[in-house]
């Protein structure tokens, strides 16, 4: 029995000094050097709720994504029937995610056919129409590539938008999707909303193209736009008024190189005008089209082509190896860093829309702890004088471990780096009730077996025993819930759900097991013949 005693004993001398490690730095402002040096460095985190920051809730464009790639494929086919010698008239992306031919040949069908099967399985006929000499086609994307696609672009764009995200500089950001096209995001302790969605949302699409020379800009601009090109607009400024306007270009429609064949991006001072801007490096792939592109078209504008909109069109005097270049504008150095990250981060697959927006500020986060943390005093406190009341010294031993439930809680919040809500402080207060709640059953069990007439250990003994399937009942299906609602809640939910987890389990650590040493270390060699419960 005592050395049992002795090794309950250490066990509960070992987690509250684990819990205190990590805890230290959440409690200590700055820890004397060198010490320093063996705690860990970040404290609890808090949710935005709690510092402040964004909460955003983006819709991906999915659709879009998906017709980016039938404009693609469509250029592909195109390609195919050539080689294979199938005779059509056009080939282009229709309404939607289709593509329309028209085949010269009735008997192309078959060709067709045997060509989706072997080159673009993912395509599939949706209609065939006679035409005189040949027949009207529709191709569509099978449906559940269809599914697959649009899910990819949604966990892609997850993907780049935490990659943005973390280059940008945000502790503990939460980024999830949410149903099939949506994202959730959380910036804690973001300052510049503003920046930060514009960071998220840009969908950071880079092309080169050729600016189109040979055809009259104005004669497009009047609405005969050539085909094969395309009407872009770029940024200007007049240095004299220093007022922004636009000025179109006309640009061949095909895209030479496009930013998934960047290396890196990062942002250069000018030698010449001290002004920002951002160079770009491209792969080795990257690097080699770059050097027969600007080899091609020497003497010819190149413009660089940020989501369809022209920053730059320089004229290329030579062929340009090294597989570099840069994008200029009147940048400001945050707007050149920001354009560097998404660059970095990559392209998003489809756009995303903004439909839900929350700012908290700082000052209110502020308030919303010091409301928290009188919220848990007031309850701690309303536990520990009922439970004195009631149960009188017993009721006190059941106080005393409550502390030690509050400390070992946080401390495993901060050992698994896990973020702190307002409602994980309500989580908080409620395990403060279920601790006690524990002990009330172990007491009244106690009580009855008193009543009995049985000493005071052995009622002891039979109190804990009798009263250990109940409560482990009761948390069980506690923390079944608590489990369910942290793995599909989001948010706030997640949150509580987070606190109660951990609190149900720890609670049932000092409810049980170290309220019951301190019992068996003062009934251990003593003569006592009755307790204060």
């Amino acid at each position: 029995m005592f050395k049992s005693l002795k090794i309950r004993l250490a066990i509960t001398v070992v987690v509250c000094l684990v819990a205190l490690y990590f805890l230290l730095p959440t409690l200590v402002a700055q820890i004397p050097s060198p010490w320093n040096n063996y705690f860990p460095k970040d404290k609890i985190h808090l949710g935005l709720d709690l510092q402040g920051g964004m909460h955003l809730i983006l819709e991906v464009d999915a659709d879009k994504a998906l017709e980016s790639m039938m404009e693609r494929t469509a250029g592909d086919l195109k390609e195919s029937l050539m080689e294979n010698r199938v005779r059509f008239r056009n080939v282009e992306k229709a309404k939607g995610a289709t593509i329309t031919m028209e085949l010269s040949e009735a008997s192309g069908k078959p060709a067709l056919e045997k060509l989706l099967n072997e080159q673009f399985s993912d395509l599939e006929i949706t209609s065939s129409t006679p035409r005189e000499g040949g027949q009207m086609i529709t191709l569509g994307v099978k449906n559940k590539r269809a599914a697959d696609l649009k899910k990819l672009t949604v966990e892609h764009s997850v993907e780049t938008i935490r990659n943005r995200v973390d280059q940008f500089g945000v502790a503990e950001p939460e980024i999830v999707p949410e149903g099939e096209n949506r994202i959730m995001v959380q910036l804690p302790g973001i300052k510049d909303p503003e920046r930060a969605k514009n960071l998220i949302g840009k969908t950071a699409l880079l092309e080169f193209k050729i600016v189109d020379e040979e055809n009259s800009l104005d004669e497009a601009l009047r609405g005969n736009v050539p085909e094969g090109s395309i009407i872009a607009y770029g940024a200007r400024e007049d240095k004299a008024s220093g007022q922004r306007g636009q000025v179109p270009y006309l640009l061949k429609n095909k895209s030479l190189l496009t930013g998934a064949s960047l290396e890196t991006a990062k942002v250069q001072i000018s030698d010449r005008f001290g002004e920002p801007h951002v160079s770009m490096k491209f792969n080795s792939q990257g690097a080699a089209d770059f050097d027969r592109i600007t080899n091609e078209n020497v003497r010819k504008r190149l413009a660089i082509v940020l989501d369809g909109v022209v920053h730059s069109a320089p004229v290329i005097q030579e062929r340009i190896s090294g597989g570099q270049a840069q994008i200029t504008g009147n940048f400001t150095m945050d707007e050149a860093r920001d354009l560097a990250i998404v660059l970095r981060a990559g392209a998003l697959p489809a756009p995303v829309n903004i439909l839900e927006e929350r700012t908290v500020g700082p000052s209110l986060g502020s308030d919303s702890i010091r409301q928290g943390i009188m919220a848990t005093l007031i309850g701690f406190l309303l536990v520990v004088v009922f439970m004195f009341i009631y149960y009188r010294l017993s009721g006190l031993v059941a106080d005393s471990v409550l502390i030690l439930n509050i400390i070992v809680l946080l401390g495993i919040l901060a050992g698994f780096k896990a973020t702190l809500t307002l409602p994980g402080i309500a989580g908080i207060v409620l395990v403060i009730g279920m601790a006690v709640d524990a002990n009330v059953l172990i007491f009244e069990r106690i009580r009855e077996e008193l009543r009995l007439g049985k000493p005071p250990r052995a009622a002891i003994d039979a109190g804990y025993s009798k009263a250990f399937v109940t409560i482990l009942d009761s948390n069980v299906t506690t923390l079944i819930a608590a489990l369910f609602l942290f793995a599909f809640g989001t948010g706030p939910v997640k949150g509580f759900a987070l606190t109660l987890s951990i609190g149900i389990v720890v609670s049932m650590f000092t409810a049980v097991f170290v309220t019951r040493i301190i019992f068996d270390y003062f009934i251990w060699n003593r003569s006592i013949s009755k307790i204060s419960i």
